[in-house]
């Protein structure tokens, strides 16, 4: 990729509060970065660190603090509420849900499910869109023949992949993904991975939420680190894994064994914790 090619998604500076007066619980702080066409980036973190507010801010459904936000060059920070309806309307950004029985209408058929975004955005004649609907669930690995049934009928593997299917129907820019794999099974889970993967072949950008390092370090081109509302890393996914800078980094590889060529044992795990109450001591200070 060109050095200079726009960002799919630029952020500068964002930071998000929640409360009133004049203590506010700061969710967000001073996060920038950038993901290019085509990639994909993981964003780790604990519970509370900041990761669904990052994805929520990027989307609209919170207004920061101070910061921006451009996604395909558009600045969307000031945006306004009829703004941001004409803009996810376009279909330029999409967001997948940890459990897609958020997204999908149980009462609607999956190839219904489909067709909605299809037919609100009006790009296509009505008589191609069920046409439209198969190749959408080919592409996410699943037989055309599902589109005839209701959520509630096919597995949690299958459902997670026609949201992405759904997803991915109004050609997105732009896929976030909050935890997509985290109520899956191992089986579903690498199936749901290695789609994940191909995306990028098409030029569609992921910024993947996860709190599983494992799962992320195995697809992503770049993982940024979260921590208490702060990036604390962000770097090549071999870099984060082989070279970890922030303890509380090197605390996700020692917890995730399968990305060690040794074991860590608890006493080292001990030193990495008590380095890390160490750093925030200090940073309070």
């Amino acid at each position: 990729m060109p050095p200079d090619a726009q960002p799919v998604l630029e952020v500068g500076g964002l930071s998000v509060s929640y409360g009133k007066g004049r203590f506010p619980t700061v969710a967000l702080r001073s996060a920038s970065f950038a993901v290019q066409r085509g990639e994909i980036v993981g964003v780790i973190g604990e519970t509370g660190s900041g990761k669904s507010t990052l994805a929520r801010a990027v989307l609209g459904l919170v207004a920061p603090a101070s910061g921006s936000v451009r996604i395909a060059g558009e600045e969307v920070t000031s945006f306004s509420s009829r703004e941001w309806r004409e803009f996810r309307r376009r279909g330029i950004v999409q967001y997948v849900f940890q459990d897609p029985l958020l997204s999908l209408d149980p009462e609607l058929t999956i190839a219904q499910s489909i067709a909605e975004p299809l037919l609100l955005q009006g790009r296509l004649p009505h008589r191609e869109v069920d046409a439209a609907v198969a190749q959408y669930l080919a592409r996410a690995n699943l037989d055309p023949s599902l589109g005839s049934r209701f959520p509630g009928e096919i597995s949690g593997g299958q459902r997670q992949r026609v949201a992405v299917a759904r997803a991915l129907c109004t050609e997105p820019a732009l896929l976030i993904l909050d935890e997509p794999v985290s109520a899956l099974d191992a089986a579903n889970r690498v199936q749901i991975l290695e789609l994940l993967s191909t995306l990028r072949r098409t030029g569609v950008s992921l910024l993947f939420i996860s709190h599983d390092l494992g799962s992320v370090a195995g697809i992503a081109d770049r993982i940024l680190v979260l921590y208490r509302g702060s990036i604390v890393e962000f770097d090549t996914a071999q870099a984060v894994v082989q070279r970890p800078r922030h303890p509380y980094t090197r605390l996700l590889v020692s917890s995730a064994p399968s990305l060690l060529s040794g074991s860590i044992s608890r006493e080292q795990r001990e030193l990495l914790r008590a380095e890390l109450r160490h750093q925030e001591a200090s940073t309070a200070g």
